[in-house]
């Protein structure tokens, strides 16, 4: 796997994905942003990992797109501009996605600025935890662009509320480690975000891995949910089916023996 993307296995059930682009603050270059795919769907077909951290090399998180080659050729399938940078636009857009489809839990490491793309892809993450460095800006408005961008739209209202994500959106202002704490953009600043998240990740593989991945997507699920009584469907099919694969037979069975 190319050096942009480094993915290390502090543990056999945990995955740290690192952007290792530390001259550019990780920025998104086509190289980048292809074998974070491939590193995500690796993670996907992996039926040892259970969490997946995503991190950044050096001082930032990730910076968001890399200006200085902002619609590379390869991502035109030879097609033209403005049709071919709607393709690039789309597959970065796509590893919001790949992130939200996981059935592991992800959880973002943010260390330094996670601007534009960047937000995106930690907005895109189940948990984020920073570091007092870490700082958060939609950017998009501030280079002629609409501020709605990599899938901001929609992740950052259903974290922060319409509100303040309105506000972040649309001011392009930055946000830093403790105004993202209170807002509840993050759920943790930590000296070391990534001892941080890889104290969570620990955390979430001591529970049963049915329960856990069926968790992510019932809370997924349930935000779109019409009802309370649609969410209680939703959340009691995930119980029976958890009950029926001995993992809270096991659970319980643990809790019972501890003095």
């Amino acid at each position: 796997m190319s050096s942009v993307v480094e993915v290390t296995r502090p543990l056999p059930e945990i995955t740290v994905v690192t952007l290792n682009r530390p001259d550019k603050l990780n920025a998104l270059s086509y190289e980048l942003v292809e074998t974070l795919h491939d590193a995500l769907d690796a993670v996907a077909a992996d039926n040892t990992c259970r969490v997946v951290v995503l991190t950044g090399a050096g001082r930032g998180f990730c910076s968001g797109l890399d200006l200085s080659a902002p619609n590379p050729e390869e991502t035109g399938g030879g097609t033209e501009f403005p049709r071919s940078g709607m393709r690039w636009q789309e597959r970065i857009a796509d590893l919001t996605a790949k992130l939200h489809r996981l059935r592991q839990p992800a959880i973002a490491a943010v260390n330094g600025v996670a601007y534009g793309g960047g937000l995106g892809i930690a907005a895109a993450c189940d948990i984020r935890v920073a570091s007092p460095s870490a700082r958060f800006c939609t950017q998009f408005i501030k280079l002629g662009l609409g501020g709605c961008d990599i899938g901001v739209s929609y992740t950052l209202p259903r974290i922060l509320g319409a509100g303040p994500a309105f506000d972040m959106i649309l001011t392009a202002r930055a946000v830093d480690a403790d105004e993202a704490l209170r807002l509840g953009l993050v759920s943790r600043v930590a000296d070391s975000a990534l001892d941080e998240a890889l104290a969570v990740a620990e955390t979430l593989c001591g529970f049963g891995k049915f329960g856990v991945e069926s968790t992510k997507q019932v809370l997924w699920a349930n935000l779109e949910a019409s009802s309370l009584e649609a969410a209680l469907h939703l959340e009691n099919r995930s119980q029976i089916l958890a009950s029926t694969s001995g993992e809270m037979r096991e659970a319980a069975a643990k809790i019972l023996r501890k003095p």
